[in-house]
C-alpha cells in the first residue's frame, strides 16, 4: 500500500484558515471605508442642495418688490426641483431688512451609516436692490 508523503514535523505550522482570518479582519474595515465614502458623497450633495436653495431664495427676495414669501416660495421650488432625498428636515429662515436680505437653510444629511446624522447649514446674504431714477432718487 502506497503511503502519501508526510511533511516533517519540524515546528512549521500549516497556513490552513489564514485567508479566512485575514478576511474576517480586513472586510469590515473595507466596508466601513466604502460606507464612509458614500456618507461623504451624500453629505456633500445635501450641502450643495442647501447652498443652491439659499442662493435662489436670496435672489427672489432681494429684488425691488421681492418679499419673504416670494423667497420662501422660490426656495421650496428649488428644493422640489433638486430633490429632497439627501437633505432632510429642511427649514428656511429668511430675513429682509431695509438694506440686507439674509437666507439660512438648515437640515440634516441623509444617513448611510447608522446613527450618523450630520447637520447641513447654508447661508446667503445680499443687499436689497433699489432702482434709482435719473435724478438719483429711489423709485
Amino acid at each position: 500500500m502506497a503511503s502519501s508523503p508526510r511533511l516533517p514535523r519540524s515546528g512549521l505550522r500549516s497556513d490552513a484558515g489564514g485567508g479566512t482570518i485575514e478576511m474576517v479582519l480586513v472586510l469590515p474595515l473595507v466596508f466601513t471605508v466604502v460606507l464612509l465614502m458614500a456618507q461623504a458623497a451624500v453629505y456633500l450633495h445635501a450641502t450643495h442642495i442647501a447652498q443652491a436653495t439659499a442662493a435662489h431664495a436670496l435672489a427672489a427676495t432681494r429684488v425691488q418688490h421681492g418679499t419673504v414669501e416670494t423667497g420662501r416660495a422660490e426656495g421650496a421650488r428649488v428644493l422640489n426641483q433638486l430633490g429632497r432625498g439627501p437633505l432632510r428636515g429642511v427649514h428656511l429662515d429668511l430675513t429682509r431688512g431695509p438694506r440686507l436680505v439674509e437666507v439660512r437653510v438648515y437640515g440634516t444629511a441623509g444617513s448611510v451609516l447608522p446613527f450618523l446624522h450630520l447637520p447641513v447649514r447654508a447661508r446667503s446674504v445680499g443687499p436689497v436692490e433699489t432702482v434709482m431714477n435719473g435724478s438719483g432718487d429711489t423709485r
